[in-house]
């Protein structure tokens, strides 16, 4: 099991689609948070909610996608997440989909989520303990890049890579 970089797979519905059967823009960003928290609980038996009732929680105060091949309906793609860096302040993750395979990056997303107090609404900063755990699994090798479309070359030449191997 990956801890660093967990994967699921998920399929493409017809309610997430446009009339030409491409996943609408919108809802990757739906897949992909859907995914980071399905990775938070299967991978790290992290529950959202139970951050919530000791007085965390997290908002999404960035995102940055590229989109660069179209999902389809009833497509298999598979999802994975990374956390790039853990900041007392907030938190960047990166998101790619690919078809199931994992040949071909149809999404990347970065997001960053800030930590508030859900009582107040109020940005705060992460607790000592939290940040303890989440630099365990910080994925420092991703978090180098520099910015996206650097990452989306980078992901390229490997996937290059792949294909010559």
């Amino acid at each position: 099991m990956n801890t660093k970089n967990p994967n699921s797979v998920y399929k493409i519905r017809f309610s997430d689609c446009d009339l030409l059967g491409h996943l609408n823009n919108a809802r990757y960003i739906d897949y992909f948070m859907n995914a980071r928290e399905d990775h938070l609980n299967d991978f790290y038996n992290l529950k959202l909610t139970d951050f919530y009732q000791k007085g965390i929680a997290w908002v999404v105060s960035g995102h940055e996608i590229a989109y660069l091949r179209a999902a389809v309906y009833d497509e298999i793609v598979s999802i994975a997440s990374t956390l790039l860096l853990a900041e007392a302040d907030g938190l960047h993750v990166e998101l790619i989909m690919t078809d199931e395979n994992q040949n071909h990056i149809k999404a990347i997303m970065r997001t960053k989520f800030t930590p508030i107090n859900p009582k107040t609404g109020r940005k705060e900063l992460h607790p000592t303990e939290f940040m303890e755990w989440a630099k365990t699994i910080e994925n420092t090798s991703v978090g180098k890049v520099k910015n996206l479309q650097d990452r989306i070359k980078e992901l390229r030449t490997i996937q290059k890579a792949k294909e010559t191997v």
